[in-house]
């Protein structure tokens, strides 16, 4: 598989590293719903795509982000340059400034703002980030959106608050979880498909059989896909949602531990 840093081989490391470590914060920030700090990851994104953007339009790249005085002012110039692809210089340089605004303006960037931060504004920052991300690969790689699509979201290593990872182990923090809510999380924890093998060692169960009978019952329920041969496996958005109940779950639980 593709790495991140070869997804972006032809953009500067000064600029690669950081498209890659602010769109990580961005997608698992979202995951463990800390919306504040997704949208801030928002604002310093917009920065170096606009940096990234504006080195493709002018041939000459800057060696780390910039932060135009008018924002603004600076995505409208690159809408000048007719020979970018149309997605480099109309499409992106118009979602920008609002993913910026969302940053500066709805009570994230600035101590009371007129709004405050909450779940449609993050979901917001992580759809047009993500939707970005995907249609750099695709210009970069001269490949179709679904795959670049594809690609972008196996860049990041999610983390869950709920999963312990060392190398290649994976291990649920809390044993006495039921099983399938451990696949559940597990499955979260990662940006793609899984082989079984993998969860099935990473779970360790006593009975092998109810395991294989569990998966077929959660695909069933649309839960997760499981492949037709049952060797891989992949979190479906009504699994995803279960997720996200059980870290906010073991949120009150810990906050209750202060």
């Amino acid at each position: 598989m593709i790495t991140a840093d070869q997804a972006f081989m032809s953009i500067p490391y000064g600029l690669r590293k950081p498209l890659i470590e602010e769109y990580g914060n961005i997608v698992n920030n979202y995951m463990e719903r800390r919306w504040t700090p997704s949208e801030l990851s928002g604002g310093r994104f917009c920065e170096v795509v606009y940096t990234i953007l504006n080195g493709f339009s002018s041939g000459n790249y800057a060696s780390s982000p910039m932060k135009p005085d008018n924002f603004v002012a600076a995505c409208r110039r690159l809408e000048t340059d007719a020979s970018n692809p149309r997605s480099f210089q109309i499409l992106i340089p118009r979602i920008l400034p609002a993913l910026y605004e969302i940053r500066n303006n709805r009570g994230v960037g600035h101590v009371g703002g007129d709004v405050d931060p909450n779940h449609i504004d993050a979901s917001a920052v992580l759809s047009m980030t993500s939707w970005i991300m995907a249609e750099l690969i695709r210009i970069f790689h001269n490949m179709p959106i679904h795959d670049a699509q594809k690609l972008a979201d196996s860049l990041v290593d999610r983390r869950t608050p709920l999963v312990w990872q060392s190398g290649d182990i994976r291990r649920v923090l809390k044993p006495t979880m039921t099983m399938g809510n451990q696949i559940l999380v597990l499955l979260s924890s990662c940006s793609t498909e899984i082989a079984t093998a993998d969860l099935l060692r990473w779970i360790e169960p006593t009975n092998r059989s109810y395991f294989y009978r569990l998966l077929r019952t959660m695909h069933s329920s649309r839960f997760i896909e499981l492949s037709s041969d049952g060797t891989s496996i992949e979190l479906l958005p009504p699994g995803t949602a279960i997720v996200e109940q059980l870290i906010i779950d073991m949120g009150q639980y810990t906050s209750q531990l202060d």
